[in-house]
């Protein structure tokens, strides 16, 4: 396989799957990865779900409630997953790209502000607290969060990824404190004015990937 070839990832456009046998094949295709093993995007959205980071606190999770809750191996606190929600996914071999896991959240998040760029959206990075927020100089809703982010390491491999809100019902993320922020406000994109469809959200998730893989490819 040229370097060419392991510059541009393999997308898979899963649809609506459940969390825990996905988090289950990420792992497992992590472990079996060889010097050939393709990096690949998961394109897809979760059931209702919340999940916990690796070293998060279960008194996040504020109220009884009857959506799961999964323990995982991420880095971060407690998100919720759900309908309406774009995931990405990304299975890529750090080491042999040659770049340090901070590099790419940085780039991960410079994808997502560039994806809202596109729809009109003033979005910002807020200093260890990784995830994409509206911006401070927007008049409504400064400072809530739209995006999150959380990835795993692994023998020089990244699995795990991105979570950006397109048009849900985002009343659980008030039965937490959002990635261990209390009182958070998050938003999705249809809070914010631009109008969401099913067809918004495909074209939402084709839009990212598309930044995601630019900024995978870049120097």
């Amino acid at each position: 396989m040229s370097h060419t070839e392991f510059m541009t990832p393999l997308i898979r456009a899963l649809g609506r799957v459940e969390y825990t046998p996905t988090f289950e094949q990420m792992q497992a295709l992590t472990v079996a990865r060889g010097a050939d093993s393709p990096d690949e995007f998961w394109l897809l959205e979760h059931p209702p779900v919340f999940t916990l980071g690796q070293a998060g606190l279960e008194s996040h999770l504020l109220h009884a409630t009857q959506i799961p809750l999964v323990h995982t191996d991420r880095g971060g606190q407690i998100t919720y997953h759900g309908p309406g929600q774009v995931v990405i996914y990304m299975l890529l071999d750090l080491k042999r790209r040659g770049m340090m896991v901070k590099e790419w959240v940085r780039r991960i998040e410079e994808a997502i502000i560039l994806t809202l760029r596109d729809y009109g959206l003033q979005t910002e990075r807020h200093e260890g607290a990784p995830g994409i927020y509206i911006a401070n100089d927007t008049q409504a809703h400064a400072g809530a969060k739209i995006a999150a982010l959380g990835l795993k390491v692994k023998n020089g491999c990244t699995y795990h990824g991105l979570s950006l809100n397109v048009a849900m019902d985002l009343s659980p993320f008030l039965q937490i404190n959002p990635c261990g922020y209390a009182g958070l406000e998050t938003v999705d994109m249809r809070t914010m004015g631009v109008e969401a469809t099913q067809d918004t959200q495909d074209e939402v998730a084709r839009v990212l990937t598309n930044y995601l893989t630019e900024q995978w490819q870049m120097p």
